[in-house]
């Protein structure tokens, strides 16, 4: 294996959704809500899990594309898609649902304590979803690389073994 082909022209940009891959696991474990002040982690959710995975699966093709020096656009695309359509959906239903969750507790506090109703505190997205949507995006934006340039050999032609002599 040579390391110094990691690093040619054509293979550079890999280290593009490799960093995306990366950003994707990460904004799993950033706020995704924030109810009144207090951040809710997306992690313990199944929604963040799947972006974990999706996240590790996009950082681990880009590396075999630099390493074995291989197209993974395609593959790339549908992790992109999936991972930003969970995220889109979590960024319109989770701070609603938060929002619901936190007026019912307000409601049992209430009625437990025998006073006056107050406003459930305002559900707001948290800023593990903005990154989730950015990292998706540039992973959806790499694998349509392949579609929009229309790439005459979009697999590279393989070449002599460098370790045999």
């Amino acid at each position: 294996m040579n390391v110094g082909g990691m690093f040619r022209p054509g293979m550079r940009g890999y280290f593009v959704p490799f960093a995306a891959g990366i950003a994707l696991i990460v904004s799993a474990f950033l706020p995704w809500v924030v109810v009144g002040g207090v951040s809710v982690q997306g992690v313990p959710d199944v929604p963040a899990l799947w972006v974990i995975g999706l996240g590790a699966v996009a950082a681990v093709l880009a590396v075999l594309s630099l390493i074995t020096r291989k197209n993974s656009r395609h593959p790339l695309l549908i992790v992109g898609l999936t991972a930003l359509g969970i995220l889109f959906l979590s960024w319109r239903i989770l701070p609603r649902t938060a929002g619901e969750r936190a007026l019912t507790i307000s409601q049992a506090f209430a009625i437990v304590e025998n006073t006056e109703m107050k406003e459930a505190p305002p559900a707001l997205v948290g800023v593990g979803i903005y990154l989730g949507l950015v990292a998706a995006s540039v992973l959806v934006a790499f694998g349509m690389t392949i579609v929009v340039k229309r790439v005459a050999r979009p697999y590279t032609i393989p070449t002599a073994d460098d370790d045999v002599e």
